[in-house]
């Protein structure tokens, strides 16, 4: 239970981050990061992600978070930027689903 409560704070904090940008300069990239975020939390919060999971999941998001900033400090990205972290995104989207349906539950959740 308390890793779960860990996770949904880890979420909720990222989620915070990400809002916090206007959306004229989050861009596509910050927007699908905030959408993926919300499918981690929901399903932490359904119990269908196991805190393992969602700790695996977060790590990924942490990383192509990290990634988009470094692409981004030049002030310009260039179309293998855009390339690799549509690709790291896509990669994590299907991650999120494939593990969201995978059968395994967090204990104590419906």
């Amino acid at each position: 239970m308390n890793a779960r409560v860990t996770t949904m704070l880890a979420v909720a904090i990222a989620l915070l981050g990400v809002a916090s940008l206007p959306l004229a300069e989050a861009g596509p990239f910050t927007r699908r990061e905030a959408r993926q975020q919300k499918r981690i939390a929901e399903g932490v919060e359904s119990g269908q992600l196991t805190a393992k999971e969602a700790g695996r999941l977060e790590k990924e998001q942490a990383k192509i978070e990290a990634d988009r900033e470094k692409a981004w400090s030049d002030g310009t990205l260039s179309k293998k930027e855009v390339g690799k972290l549509t690709r790291e995104q896509d990669r994590a989207s299907h991650r999120i689903h494939r593990l969201r349906h995978n059968g395994k539950t967090q204990p104590g959740t419906k």
